[in-house]
């Protein structure tokens, strides 16, 4: 039997229940999140978490929105905390024109050693270069399909 994905959704994804539903694209990727918490909620993946996530979250001006993300963010099988070593890879990731906080969650996920780091944030999309798969939710549900889960 193989292992279970292990997989870190960064704040963009947790957040987009919240954004405008109307837009398409808005509301296709919330649906892939609500596939991917079924995946989780059926121990079917692992939802890896780091202390930077809930680090981000704690500083939502919205506490009902706050609350929610830190729900679900309490389903991870691990949470990362910050090393020298994870700040050290961030501030390599930054020179690939990736934001701080951006470098510090995708250091995390490599420290964690994910399968998949999930994003709605189509410039981390385009500016990562590293060894973990950086993916849109939808993207992920769609090449999944069931088959490695």
């Amino acid at each position: 039997m193989n292992a279970k994905l292990k997989v870190y959704l960064d704040t963009s994804v947790y957040n987009r229940p919240f954004d405008d539903q109307s837009q398409p694209r808005v509301r296709i990727e919330t649906l892939a999140f609500i596939s991917v918490l079924q995946l989780v909620e059926s121990d079917k993946i692992d939802l890896i978490s780091s202390r930077v996530l809930e680090y981000e979250n704690s500083k939502n001006p919205f506490s009902h929105r706050r609350k929610w993300i830190e729900h679900y963010i309490s389903f991870a099988k691990y949470i990362q905390g910050v090393t020298p070593s994870i700040k050290k890879r961030a501030r390599e990731l930054e020179k690939q024109g990736l934001e701080p906080i951006d470098a510090l969650h995708i250091a995390c996920a490599e420290a964690s050693e994910v399968n998949y780091f999930l994003t709605c944030d189509d410039e981390i999309l385009s500016r990562y270069k590293g060894r973990i798969k950086v993916i849109n939710p939808v993207n992920f549900i769609m090449m999944k399909g069931g088959s490695d889960v």
